[in-house]
């Protein structure tokens, strides 16, 4: 497998060559791979579209769409020395790009929904959750007082983890404004948050 994969991909990027090998495999008609990619990414994609919704019926109905577009392309892509999970978020974010064009969707974050996606192998204390949850939502509220661009890379920087490169591809712009973006939006939540949680 590792034979049909570009060579700038060095072997330690174990992740990244998996995704790319099976995308492969996908190309060449394995369905079984493309379910793989499914298995893998669905979750990454279904966070994003929801703190970008936080509507769960419509980031459950987007998140599908994203892999069946990416299934009618998946031809099309060719490796650009990033993990192909950035590839599916791109279509994500097209696709509520669309949305909130189509619907003049007002872009709020639900904080019950997205504490939902929240992995369930950890379970803190019921006074650890209510203090989490009350912190988690005057983050999230603050967050939905910055701009679209800039809600949209704390999005993808913290909420999805993506590096710097990965974020500048999916917001199409270079990976300076990134970071420039990236500061001047970790300044401005740092000053809407109440003093005792900076």
């Amino acid at each position: 497998m590792a034979d049909d994969l570009p060579d700038d991909l060095l072997p330690d990027d174990g992740a990244t060559a998996e995704g790319w090998a099976l995308v492969r495999a996908a190309q060449d008609g394995d369905t079984h791979a493309f379910g793989q990619l499914f298995d893998r990414y669905h979750d990454t994609v279904f966070r994003f579209v929801l703190f970008r919704l936080g509507d769960r019926p419509a980031a459950e109905d987007l998140t599908q769409e994203t892999f069946v577009r990416a299934f009618r392309r998946i031809t099309s892509v060719s490796y650009q020395g990033r993990d192909i999970g950035a590839w599916f978020v791109t279509i994500a974010r097209n696709l509520v790009l669309d949305h909130v064009k189509s619907s003049r969707y007002r872009l709020e974050s639900s904080t019950a929904e997205v504490s939902d996606v929240a992995p369930s192998s950890i379970r803190p204390s019921p006074e650890a959750e209510v203090i989490a949850g009350a912190t988690h939502a005057e983050l999230l509220r603050c967050v939905a007082k910055l701009g679209d661009d800039q809600q949209e890379c704390i999005a993808l920087r913290f909420l999805q983890g993506l590096s710097v490169a990965e974020t500048a591809e999916i917001m199409g712009r270079n990976e300076g404004a990134v970071k420039a973006l990236q500061h001047r939006a970790v300044r401005r939540l740092a000053q809407l948050l109440p003093e005792g949680l900076r």
